[in-house]
């Protein structure tokens, strides 16, 4: 039983450097990168990070993918999936932490007034400002999920008012959790501060919106380290020029990598990176060879994604 690594994009681990991590947590097992993937009937276990479109088909004895990360909605829709084959995702704590980080990083940047430092510093202009508290101030989280509920509690933590959703009932101590529709639109309105971290399903897809970005408080700001299909992207231009909200900070976009000619780029209003809010794997490699481990064995496997429900 072997497994082929294929990270399915540039710009992050080499299908190499995990091969090698992968091989130092369980010494015996047959792991090997995409560029030396020897005889493909071998293969019962794939681990990617995104999928390929031709690479199901030439894997005749495939039992498994392995997603690298957390967000499997381009792997279960994938239309070359065999039914039987089963689907494994990380819930890893090293980058749910540093997304809680990232969104983090953002609301302090605006309320400590940073953007306006650095721009009366080029003008050579003293001109001291006030930061805003955090006990005065509403972040709103979208998704309370592992890595929503560490955002949220890292937020409470720092004093700020939090408020959370979610499609199902929560609760988090300190925090103000909500859940369906109705209470969304509620709770919009009074964050000056929304991260949605939410996984990409046939009910989240497209929720940021006309309406639900009308239903912001003016001069908010969104965050969405989630997924980019989240965002209906040409409403959320519009909904900007408004001033409602006032900013977005997208770190997931709905086609990656962003196309040059693409207004996001541009727009005043929108600050873009590369999906990088969440980058390290840590401790969640050990997870990817106990799955290897599992499957062999015939346990059950960590963290198995539900195909129909799409998590």
């Amino acid at each position: 039983m072997a497994m082929l690594i294929s990270i399915g994009h540039d710009g992050w681990y080499t299908e190499e450097q995990l091969a090698t991590g992968l091989h130092a947590m369980a010494p015996g097992a047959d792991i090997r990168p995409a560029s030396n993937p020897g005889n493909l009937e071998d293969i019962s276990v794939l681990a990617v990070s995104a999928l390929k479109g031709d690479l199901l088909a030439r894997l005749p004895n495939l039992k498994l993918v392995q997603k690298l990360g957390a967000g499997v909605e381009t792997i279960v829709a994938h239309p070359s999936l065999a039914p039987h084959v089963r689907v494994t995702r990380l819930r890893p704590l090293e980058p749910a932490h540093e997304i809680a980080e990232y969104c983090l990083a953002y609301v302090l940047r605006s309320q400590r007034n940073m953007a306006a430092h650095e721009a009366s510093q080029n003008r050579s202009a003293w001109q001291p400002r006030a930061p805003r508290r955090p006990q005065e101030t509403t972040v709103g989280v979208l998704g309370l999920g592992h890595i929503g509920g560490m955002t949220a509690r890292l937020m409470r933590d720092l004093r700020f008012r939090v408020l959370g959703w979610s499609r199902s009932p929560k609760q988090i101590e300190g925090v103000d959790c909500r859940h369906g529709a109705a209470q969304l639109r509620q709770m919009l309105g009074a964050c000056d501060y929304l991260c949605s971290i939410l996984p990409s399903t046939p009910a989240t897809r497209g929720l940021i919106n006309a309406d639900t970005l009308a239903a912001m408080k003016p001069g908010a700001t969104l965050i969405n380290a989630g997924r980019g299909d989240l965002v209906d992207e040409p409403a959320l231009l519009a909904a900007l020029d408004t001033g409602t909200p006032g900013h977005a900070v997208l770190d997931v976009v709905s086609k990656e990598p962003l196309p040059a000619d693409n207004p996001l780029w541009t727009h005043p209003q929108v600050t873009i990176t590369p999906h990088v809010s969440g980058w390290h794997l840590g401790d969640a490699l050990k997870d990817v060879t106990e799955n290897l481990r599992r499957l062999e064995a015939g346990e059950d496997l960590l963290h198995e994604v539900d195909r129909q429900r799409g998590y």
